[in-house]
């Protein structure tokens, strides 16, 4: 590929225009309410997508502070489970669905705010400012 070739496909792909992103629910701080089998599955799979800890109180009152990363989904309740990690364990856990009895998203969003047009628009600032290998670093997760 020459470099008046390679410029060209530079100058496209920086005038493409954005797509507007899907709009990102807030979750950080929410205790949906479980007042039947469906709420408790969609608060669930909506723990699966959050990039921050939740905390699960169970049935016999147990509080566990976790990071939801896989879940399977069954027939019923008692079929289903979520698995997690947790601050104080290094090794994975499951629960099953049946168990939990309240669902907090407790934790910090960690993706919330993080957004491809962000990115787009920080990088344009230091091309223009002459900025060169211009690399974009995430933030620290504190």
């Amino acid at each position: 590929m020459t470099a008046e070739v390679l410029k060209y496909t530079l100058e496209q792909v920086e005038a493409l225009e954005l797509a507007p992103g899907a709009e990102q629910e807030r979750l950080e701080g929410w205790v949906p309410e479980l007042a039947g089998e469906n709420d408790l599955r969609d608060a669930l799979e909506k723990a699966f997508d959050y990039r921050g800890d939740v905390t699960l109180t169970l049935k016999s009152g147990e509080r566990i502070e976790a990071y939801i990363f896989n879940r399977s989904t069954g027939a019923t309740l008692a079929e289903s489970y979520v698995q997690y990690f947790t601050p104080s364990a290094p090794e994975k856990r499951k629960v099953s669905y049946a168990e939990i009895a309240r669902l907090e998203f407790s934790g910090k969003d960690r993706a919330a705010g993080k957004h491809w047009e962000d990115w787009v628009k920080n990088y344009k600032e230091k091309k223009a400012a002459g900025e060169k290998n211009i690399a974009i670093m995430p933030e620290a997760l504190d």
